[in-house]
Protein backbone atom coordinates (compact mmCIF):
# COMPACT_ATOMS: atom_id res chain seq x y z
CA UNK A 1 0.00 0.00 0.00
CA UNK A 2 3.22 2.48 0.90
CA UNK A 3 4.48 1.95 -2.53
CA UNK A 4 1.39 2.30 -4.15
CA UNK A 5 0.95 5.80 -2.27
CA UNK A 6 4.01 6.81 -3.24
CA UNK A 7 3.51 5.74 -6.93
CA UNK A 8 0.39 7.99 -7.14
CA UNK A 9 1.67 10.68 -5.28
CA UNK A 10 4.78 11.09 -7.91
CA UNK A 11 2.12 10.76 -10.84
CA UNK A 12 0.28 13.30 -9.06
CA UNK A 13 3.46 15.47 -8.81
CA UNK A 14 4.49 15.01 -12.79
CA UNK A 15 0.90 15.43 -13.90
CA UNK A 16 0.62 18.91 -12.07
CA UNK A 17 4.35 19.93 -13.62
CA UNK A 18 2.31 18.69 -16.94
CA UNK A 19 -0.29 20.91 -16.42
CA UNK A 20 1.62 24.19 -15.81
CA UNK A 21 3.61 23.43 -18.70
CA UNK A 22 0.56 23.50 -20.77
CA UNK A 23 -0.72 26.48 -19.41
CA UNK A 24 2.47 28.53 -19.96
CA UNK A 25 4.18 28.54 -16.38
CA UNK A 26 7.09 30.65 -17.96
CA UNK A 27 9.47 28.62 -18.15
CA UNK A 28 13.06 29.45 -20.08
CA UNK A 29 13.32 26.25 -22.04
CA UNK A 30 9.90 25.76 -22.50
CA UNK A 31 9.67 29.77 -24.12
CA UNK A 32 13.04 29.11 -25.89
CA UNK A 33 12.04 25.84 -27.83
CA UNK A 34 8.90 27.78 -29.62
CA UNK A 35 10.79 29.96 -31.23
CA UNK A 36 11.80 28.93 -34.95
CA UNK A 37 15.81 28.14 -34.89
CA UNK A 38 16.60 30.26 -38.47
CA UNK A 39 19.97 30.40 -40.07
CA UNK A 40 21.53 34.48 -40.84
CA UNK A 41 24.50 34.70 -42.70
CA UNK A 42 26.15 37.87 -42.93
CA UNK A 43 28.16 38.68 -46.01
CA UNK A 44 31.09 40.42 -44.29
CA UNK A 45 32.25 42.97 -41.82
CA UNK A 46 34.24 45.17 -43.12
CA UNK A 47 32.18 47.87 -43.85
CA UNK A 48 29.60 50.28 -41.75
CA UNK A 49 26.96 49.55 -43.81
CA UNK A 50 27.05 45.70 -43.30
CA UNK A 51 27.97 46.01 -39.68
CA UNK A 52 24.82 47.93 -39.06
CA UNK A 53 23.25 44.84 -40.39
CA UNK A 54 24.62 42.74 -38.42
CA UNK A 55 23.81 45.13 -35.59
CA UNK A 56 19.70 44.89 -36.32
CA UNK A 57 19.64 41.70 -37.02
CA UNK A 58 18.92 40.26 -33.11
CA UNK A 59 17.01 42.97 -32.50
CA UNK A 60 14.39 42.15 -34.99
CA UNK A 61 14.48 38.31 -33.97
CA UNK A 62 13.50 38.82 -30.79
CA UNK A 63 10.56 41.22 -32.04
CA UNK A 64 9.30 38.54 -34.30
CA UNK A 65 10.23 35.45 -32.04
CA UNK A 66 12.51 33.66 -34.19
CA UNK A 67 15.65 32.28 -32.47
CA UNK A 68 18.54 32.92 -35.06
CA UNK A 69 22.09 30.98 -35.86
CA UNK A 70 24.67 33.67 -37.19
CA UNK A 71 27.50 33.14 -39.75
CA UNK A 72 30.02 35.07 -41.91
CA UNK A 73 31.12 33.76 -45.03
CA UNK A 74 33.83 37.20 -45.48
CA UNK A 75 32.68 37.83 -49.59
CA UNK A 76 33.14 34.54 -49.98
CA UNK A 77 30.99 32.30 -51.93
CA UNK A 78 32.95 28.74 -50.61
CA UNK A 79 32.30 30.10 -46.99
CA UNK A 80 28.42 30.51 -47.20
CA UNK A 81 28.17 27.16 -49.49
CA UNK A 82 30.33 25.56 -46.23
CA UNK A 83 28.04 27.93 -43.49
CA UNK A 84 24.45 26.70 -45.64
CA UNK A 85 26.10 22.98 -44.84
CA UNK A 86 26.13 24.04 -40.98
CA UNK A 87 22.48 25.56 -40.44
CA UNK A 88 21.26 22.13 -42.03
CA UNK A 89 22.81 20.33 -39.64
CA UNK A 90 21.58 22.44 -36.99
CA UNK A 91 17.72 21.82 -38.12
CA UNK A 92 16.91 25.62 -38.98
CA UNK A 93 13.84 25.84 -40.16
CA UNK A 94 14.32 29.18 -42.80
CA UNK A 95 17.77 30.69 -43.98
CA UNK A 96 18.23 33.99 -44.92
CA UNK A 97 21.79 35.25 -47.14
CA UNK A 98 23.72 37.91 -48.86
CA UNK A 99 25.54 35.98 -51.65
CA UNK A 100 27.72 38.32 -53.18
CA UNK A 101 28.38 36.44 -56.13
CA UNK A 102 25.06 36.09 -57.22
CA UNK A 103 25.27 33.08 -60.10
CA UNK A 104 27.87 30.88 -57.65
CA UNK A 105 25.00 30.60 -55.19
CA UNK A 106 22.43 28.12 -57.37
CA UNK A 107 23.47 24.59 -56.76
CA UNK A 108 23.42 25.43 -52.71
CA UNK A 109 19.95 27.38 -53.15
CA UNK A 110 18.95 24.13 -55.04
CA UNK A 111 20.06 22.06 -51.99
CA UNK A 112 18.17 23.85 -49.37
CA UNK A 113 15.09 23.61 -52.14
CA UNK A 114 15.46 20.09 -51.82
CA UNK A 115 15.25 19.90 -47.99
CA UNK A 116 12.24 22.35 -48.04
CA UNK A 117 14.28 24.86 -46.21
CA UNK A 118 13.10 28.63 -47.47
CA UNK A 119 15.12 30.86 -48.36
CA UNK A 120 15.70 34.87 -47.98
CA UNK A 121 17.97 36.79 -50.07
CA UNK A 122 19.11 40.49 -48.69
CA UNK A 123 20.41 43.44 -50.73
CA UNK A 124 21.66 40.47 -53.81
CA UNK A 125 18.96 38.43 -56.02
CA UNK A 126 20.52 34.98 -57.03
CA UNK A 127 20.77 34.98 -61.03
CA UNK A 128 19.06 31.43 -61.23
CA UNK A 129 17.45 29.58 -58.30
CA UNK A 130 14.61 29.99 -56.37
CA UNK A 131 14.07 31.67 -52.95
CA UNK A 132 11.07 32.40 -51.16
CA UNK A 133 11.52 36.26 -51.04
CA UNK A 134 14.70 38.77 -52.57
CA UNK A 135 14.37 41.78 -50.04
CA UNK A 136 16.65 44.66 -51.52
CA UNK A 137 16.01 48.42 -52.91
CA UNK A 138 15.87 48.60 -56.56
CA UNK A 139 19.69 49.18 -57.27
CA UNK A 140 18.61 50.09 -60.97
CA UNK A 141 17.23 53.43 -59.35
CA UNK A 142 20.29 53.65 -57.29
CA UNK A 143 22.38 54.33 -60.37
CA UNK A 144 19.42 56.10 -62.11
CA UNK A 145 19.40 58.88 -59.14
CA UNK A 146 23.56 59.46 -58.45
CA UNK A 147 23.18 59.72 -62.74
CA UNK A 148 20.60 62.60 -62.18
CA UNK A 149 22.01 64.42 -59.66
CA UNK A 150 25.32 64.62 -61.28
CA UNK A 151 23.93 65.37 -64.44
CA UNK A 152 22.27 68.71 -63.35
CA UNK A 153 25.47 69.49 -61.05
CA UNK A 154 27.53 69.43 -64.24
CA UNK A 155 24.88 71.22 -66.23
CA UNK A 156 24.85 68.09 -68.82
CA UNK A 157 28.75 68.14 -69.61
CA UNK A 158 31.92 67.26 -68.65
CA UNK A 159 33.81 64.10 -67.49
CA UNK A 160 33.20 61.52 -64.27
CA UNK A 161 33.94 58.64 -62.99
CA UNK A 162 32.23 55.78 -62.07
CA UNK A 163 33.66 53.33 -59.05
CA UNK A 164 31.72 50.01 -59.99
CA UNK A 165 31.30 47.45 -57.41
CA UNK A 166 31.47 43.23 -58.02
CA UNK A 167 30.21 42.76 -61.77
CA UNK A 168 29.58 39.17 -60.89
CA UNK A 169 26.85 40.90 -58.41
CA UNK A 170 23.71 41.82 -59.65
CA UNK A 171 23.84 44.66 -57.58
CA UNK A 172 27.13 46.03 -59.36
CA UNK A 173 25.58 45.05 -63.01
CA UNK A 174 22.23 47.25 -61.92
CA UNK A 175 23.84 50.30 -60.96
CA UNK A 176 26.24 50.25 -63.66
CA UNK A 177 23.41 49.74 -66.49
CA UNK A 178 21.59 52.40 -65.10
CA UNK A 179 24.24 54.76 -64.56
CA UNK A 180 25.60 54.74 -67.92
CA UNK A 181 22.18 53.97 -69.73
CA UNK A 182 20.40 57.30 -68.34
CA UNK A 183 23.71 59.47 -69.15
CA UNK A 184 23.95 58.12 -72.40
CA UNK A 185 20.14 59.06 -72.89
CA UNK A 186 19.94 62.24 -71.05
CA UNK A 187 23.38 63.85 -70.70
CA UNK A 188 25.25 62.58 -73.88
CA UNK A 189 27.77 65.31 -73.34
CA UNK A 190 29.01 64.04 -70.46
CA UNK A 191 32.08 61.46 -70.09
CA UNK A 192 31.65 58.38 -67.82
CA UNK A 193 35.24 56.64 -66.83
CA UNK A 194 33.55 53.08 -65.51
CA UNK A 195 36.69 51.52 -63.49
CA UNK A 196 35.72 48.22 -61.97
CA UNK A 197 36.73 47.47 -58.11
CA UNK A 198 35.16 44.56 -57.32
CA UNK A 199 33.63 46.65 -53.90
CA UNK A 200 37.66 46.85 -52.86
CA UNK A 201 38.28 50.34 -51.31
CA UNK A 202 42.19 50.84 -52.04
CA UNK A 203 41.39 49.44 -55.59
CA UNK A 204 38.57 52.35 -55.88
CA UNK A 205 41.28 54.73 -54.84
CA UNK A 206 44.48 53.44 -57.01
CA UNK A 207 41.91 53.79 -60.12
CA UNK A 208 40.35 57.45 -59.49
CA UNK A 209 43.90 58.79 -58.37
CA UNK A 210 44.96 57.40 -61.92
CA UNK A 211 41.86 58.88 -63.70
CA UNK A 212 42.25 62.37 -62.45
CA UNK A 213 45.88 62.72 -62.88
CA UNK A 214 45.05 61.71 -66.72
CA UNK A 215 42.06 63.84 -66.92
CA UNK A 216 42.49 67.21 -64.45
CA UNK A 217 39.19 68.44 -65.53
CA UNK A 218 37.05 65.49 -64.23
CA UNK A 219 33.79 66.94 -62.17
CA UNK A 220 31.79 64.26 -60.65
CA UNK A 221 32.79 60.84 -59.05
CA UNK A 222 30.07 57.93 -58.74
CA UNK A 223 30.69 55.48 -55.60
CA UNK A 224 28.61 52.53 -56.08
CA UNK A 225 28.91 51.84 -52.18
CA UNK A 226 30.20 54.05 -49.11
CA UNK A 227 33.26 51.40 -49.31
CA UNK A 228 35.25 53.83 -51.59
CA UNK A 229 34.50 56.91 -49.10
CA UNK A 230 37.60 57.00 -47.10
CA UNK A 231 39.90 56.64 -49.85
CA UNK A 232 38.13 58.87 -52.15
CA UNK A 233 38.31 61.63 -49.95
CA UNK A 234 41.49 60.72 -49.32
CA UNK A 235 42.70 61.20 -53.35
CA UNK A 236 40.61 64.21 -53.30
CA UNK A 237 42.40 65.99 -50.83
CA UNK A 238 45.95 64.87 -52.10
CA UNK A 239 45.18 66.80 -55.12
CA UNK A 240 43.64 69.83 -53.39
CA UNK A 241 40.05 68.88 -54.75
CA UNK A 242 38.45 68.45 -51.07
CA UNK A 243 36.76 72.03 -51.74
CA UNK A 244 33.25 73.78 -50.63
CA UNK A 245 30.57 72.81 -53.47
CA UNK A 246 30.70 76.78 -54.01
CA UNK A 247 34.71 76.50 -54.95
CA UNK A 248 35.11 76.16 -58.77
CA UNK A 249 37.43 73.50 -57.99
CA UNK A 250 34.74 71.17 -56.08
CA UNK A 251 34.76 67.45 -57.53
CA UNK A 252 30.79 66.22 -56.86
CA UNK A 253 30.69 62.69 -55.40
CA UNK A 254 27.93 60.84 -54.91
CA UNK A 255 27.48 57.46 -53.15
CA UNK A 256 25.14 54.65 -52.20
CA UNK A 257 24.71 53.77 -48.73
CA UNK A 258 23.38 56.16 -46.33
CA UNK A 259 25.78 54.98 -43.47
CA UNK A 260 26.42 57.89 -40.55
CA UNK A 261 29.99 58.75 -42.32
CA UNK A 262 28.46 59.24 -45.61
CA UNK A 263 26.03 61.79 -43.89
CA UNK A 264 28.11 63.68 -41.66
CA UNK A 265 30.87 64.37 -44.89
CA UNK A 266 27.15 65.54 -46.79
CA UNK A 267 26.72 67.87 -44.00
CA UNK A 268 30.34 69.17 -43.60
CA UNK A 269 30.41 69.65 -47.73
CA UNK A 270 33.03 66.98 -48.65
CA UNK A 271 30.80 65.04 -50.64
CA UNK A 272 27.27 66.24 -52.42
CA UNK A 273 24.69 62.99 -52.34
CA UNK A 274 24.12 59.75 -51.46
CA UNK A 275 21.45 57.23 -51.90
CA UNK A 276 20.53 55.65 -48.45
CA UNK A 277 20.01 52.02 -48.35
CA UNK A 278 17.89 50.29 -45.75
CA UNK A 279 20.25 48.32 -43.15
CA UNK A 280 17.57 48.37 -40.99
CA UNK A 281 14.84 47.51 -42.87
CA UNK A 282 17.28 44.52 -44.33
CA UNK A 283 17.02 43.15 -41.52
CA UNK A 284 13.81 43.33 -40.41
CA UNK A 285 11.91 42.14 -43.53
CA UNK A 286 14.91 39.03 -44.28
CA UNK A 287 13.33 38.13 -41.03
CA UNK A 288 9.72 39.32 -41.60
CA UNK A 289 9.52 36.76 -44.69
CA UNK A 290 11.37 33.90 -43.08
CA UNK A 291 9.13 33.58 -40.08
CA UNK A 292 6.19 34.27 -42.88
CA UNK A 293 7.59 31.56 -44.89
CA UNK A 294 8.21 29.17 -41.78
CA UNK A 295 4.48 29.91 -41.25
CA UNK A 296 2.93 29.15 -44.49
CA UNK A 297 2.54 32.61 -46.23
CA UNK A 298 2.20 33.44 -49.32
CA UNK A 299 2.77 36.82 -51.24
CA UNK A 300 1.89 38.42 -54.60
CA UNK A 301 3.36 41.40 -56.50
CA UNK A 302 2.08 44.45 -55.52
CA UNK A 303 2.34 47.41 -53.25
CA UNK A 304 3.36 46.55 -49.32
CA UNK A 305 2.02 47.84 -46.06
CA UNK A 306 5.38 49.36 -45.51
CA UNK A 307 6.00 52.02 -48.27
CA UNK A 308 7.92 48.99 -51.05
CA UNK A 309 6.86 47.18 -53.74
CA UNK A 310 6.82 43.23 -54.58
CA UNK A 311 7.69 42.52 -58.19
CA UNK A 312 8.31 39.20 -59.90
CA UNK A 313 11.68 38.90 -61.47
CA UNK A 314 10.69 35.98 -63.26
CA UNK A 315 8.42 32.88 -62.57
CA UNK A 316 8.64 31.86 -58.85
CA UNK A 317 10.62 34.67 -57.87
CA UNK A 318 9.58 37.73 -55.62
CA UNK A 319 11.58 40.45 -54.85
CA UNK A 320 10.58 42.84 -51.99
CA UNK A 321 11.85 46.25 -53.68
CA UNK A 322 12.28 48.79 -49.80
CA UNK A 323 12.50 52.47 -50.53
CA UNK A 324 15.85 54.01 -50.80
CA UNK A 325 15.76 57.59 -50.70
CA UNK A 326 18.67 60.43 -52.65
CA UNK A 327 20.07 62.41 -49.64
CA UNK A 328 21.49 65.89 -50.37
CA UNK A 329 22.75 68.66 -48.22
CA UNK A 330 19.50 70.73 -49.30
CA UNK A 331 16.54 68.32 -50.01
CA UNK A 332 16.38 68.95 -53.35
CA UNK A 333 14.72 67.65 -56.43
CA UNK A 334 17.35 67.12 -59.35
CA UNK A 335 16.51 65.75 -62.93
CA UNK A 336 13.63 64.82 -61.78
CA UNK A 337 14.82 63.14 -58.75
CA UNK A 338 13.70 64.25 -54.85
CA UNK A 339 16.04 64.24 -51.81
CA UNK A 340 15.53 64.13 -48.36
CA UNK A 341 17.98 66.35 -46.38
CA UNK A 342 20.88 64.82 -44.97
CA UNK A 343 19.74 65.30 -41.21
CA UNK A 344 16.21 64.10 -41.95
CA UNK A 345 15.28 62.10 -38.60
CA UNK A 346 13.68 59.26 -40.73
CA UNK A 347 17.01 58.43 -42.23
CA UNK A 348 18.55 54.81 -40.15
CA UNK A 349 21.89 56.65 -40.28
CA UNK A 350 20.88 58.73 -38.12
CA UNK A 351 19.65 56.54 -35.78
CA UNK A 352 22.07 54.35 -35.02
CA UNK A 353 22.75 55.73 -31.47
Amino acid sequence: MRVRTALCSAVSALSALALLSACGSGSTSASSSDKPLVGVDYPRSDTDFWNSYIKYTPQYAKELGLDPKTTNSQNDVAKLTANAQTFISQGVKGLAMAPQDTAAIAPTLAQLEARKIPVVTVDTRPDTGNVFMVVRADNRAYGEKACQYLGTKLGGKGKVVMLQGGLDSINGRDRTEAFNECMKRNYPDIKVFGEATNWDGAVAAQKLQTDLTANPDIKGVYMQSSFALSGTLQVLKQKGLLVDPKDEKHVFVVSNDGIPEELKSIAEGKIDATVSQPADLYAKYALYYLKAAIDGKTFKPGRTDHDSTIIQVRDGLLEDQLSAPLVTADGGTYGGVPSVKSDDASLWGNNLG
